[in-house]
């Protein structure tokens, strides 16, 4: 039987038992025969295509691969995708639809919460567990709970503005338009 693992690698071990897992992924059940080291990160990324969870440190210092494992954010590269068995994962693709942004994407966009990208989708993971156990959180609280998620490139003040920004989009208020003193 061919495994997940051995497609990336190219390792071909018959002596590795492959497991059967599935996973609800952005609400579908999805199904694939894995080694029991393949990482939940490797499994998303090669073995389902949703490339939006990157992988940047393998150590968990950096949080770019952070998912929501039944809405509690983890970090892929320390996952087993065995551990996610009977689980629901949300990744970066399942926030939002093609027509219409999840308020979260809307604030990063609206407040220039990103540069290069990399580390958005686990930012806005993040935010979006944050903003379901506190929705109306202060800088200080928005600020701890990205504590895990590293930014090389923003400075984070644009991070933190865009998840207030969604916080109040999602409470359904208006928020200032950009550039108004309020």
């Amino acid at each position: 039987m061919t495994s997940l693992f051995e497609e990336i690698t190219g390792d071909a071990d018959s002596s590795v038992p492959v497991r059967r897992v599935t996973i609800t992924v952005n609400g579908q059940p999805r199904t694939a025969d894995v080694e029991p080291r393949l990482l939940l990160a490797h499994l998303l990324r090669q073995g389902l295509r949703l490339t939006g969870t990157h992988t940047g440190c393998d150590t968990t210092n950096c949080g770019a691969c952070t998912v929501l494992l039944d809405g509690a954010p983890v970090k892929s590269c320390t996952v087993l995708a065995v551990q996610a068995d009977g689980h629901d994962v949300t990744t970066v693709e399942g926030l939002g639809t093609p027509g219409e942004l999840d308020p979260i994407q809307e604030g990063f966009k609206q407040e220039h919460g990103l540069q290069c990208g990399f580390c958005t989708p686990g930012m806005m993971l993040t935010t979006k567990a944050l903003l379901e156990e506190n929705p109306d959180p202060t800088e200080d609280e928005v600020r701890w709970a990205l504590g895990g998620n590293l930014c090389r490139c923003t400075g984070y003040q644009n991070i933190v503005k865009s998840v207030l920004w969604a916080a109040a989009k999602r409470r359904g208020e208006v928020p200032p338009a950009e550039g108004s003193t309020s």
